[in-house]
């Protein structure tokens, strides 16, 4: 069963989809689609980010069950592995994906196209992921929102272009 909440957090509203107790869906600026019901499920992916949002180191986020390809689930679990208030290249991710997948490489452009339908923002850390020359990438429509969260994180954003 499906449930629904929007959390209002800092950098505006996310709807957080439950399937059970997994998320399959945490979306900034989109209004709710079924009757919101909060759940001890989604009481606890709230207090996660409520400490995220305060600039702390979480843990490991509550479950999640993100929807996409094989591909896009492999890309999702790497970007997974970035700690808190570090970054990644995209080609870093393509190489350790060639790796697993047993290819002799993978464009990076492949990985932006996974990280560009991410369904659970900040839990699957897309924000993270970075370009090699130091360019941010987009995320979700708004760069600003990119900066913010690697910012809390406490990221030098000197280094960083649009």
């Amino acid at each position: 069963m499906q449930t629904q909440i929007i959390y209002v957090s800092p950098l505006g509203n996310i709807r957080l989809t439950a399937e059970d107790d997994a998320l399959i869906e945490a979306a900034f600026d989109v209004a709710a689609t079924m009757s919101q019901s909060s759940t001890p499920f989604l009481e606890s992916v709230c207090l996660w980010l409520d400490e995220y949002f305060q600039g702390k180191d979480p843990g490991a986020p509550p479950a999640i069950c993100p929807k996409g390809t094989e591909f896009q689930l492999r890309i999702w679990r790497l970007a997974q592995q970035i700690p808190f208030g570090y970054t990644a290249t995209y080609g870093t991710l393509a190489k350790e994906a060639a790796r697993e997948m047993g290819i002799p490489k993978m464009s990076a452009q492949a990985v932006g196209g996974a990280m560009k339908r991410n369904p659970i923002a900040i839990l699957i850390p897309c924000h993270r992921v970075v370009g090699a020359n130091g360019k941010l990438g987009g995320y979700f429509g708004n760069d600003r929102r990119k900066i913010d969260l690697l910012t809390l994180e406490g990221q030098d954003m000197r280094g960083f272009s649009k």
